[in-house]
């Protein structure tokens, strides 16, 4: 079962967890496409996501999942213990994402914007990125 990320490329936070979930994700589960590339605004207007979302997009079953839900739905499928912050689903999501928002209003002030260059991934990584 494969699965569309959509993150924001422009962010140093966001980077971090694509490189995060690759690592934890040895049976290639995921491709990943940034919110600013040609195919994640296709794919944004594809599933009906406005154009301003800069939230992190989980494609996956034909659903798209945003914010907390797409984050934990991602964790659910990592190897290792993360598959446990799931349990994370019962807070309610209004609860959910309003500390999800609140995060990411603040990632570039504590994590930074990424500058224009970025290092060159391997090829088995570089083939997951559409």
């Amino acid at each position: 079962m494969s699965a569309i990320i959509l993150f924001d490329g422009d962010c140093h936070f966001c980077d971090k967890s694509v490189q995060f979930i690759i690592q934890r994700d040895p049976r290639s589960r995921f491709q990943f496409a940034s919110l600013q590339s040609d195919k994640g605004r296709e794919l944004l207007l594809q599933y009906n996501i406005p154009d301003d979302t800069d939230s992190l997009v989980l494609i996956q079953n034909g659903k798209a999942r945003l914010e907390f839900t797409a984050a934990l739905t991602i964790s659910r499928q990592l190897k290792g213990f993360w598959k446990l912050a799931y349990f994370l689903i019962l807070i309610p999501r209004p609860l959910r994402n309003a500390f999800y928002r609140w995060f990411a209003s603040n990632r570039y002030k504590w994590f930074g914007k990424k500058d224009v260059t970025c290092p060159i991934p391997s090829p088995d990584v570089r083939k997951r990125f559409l």
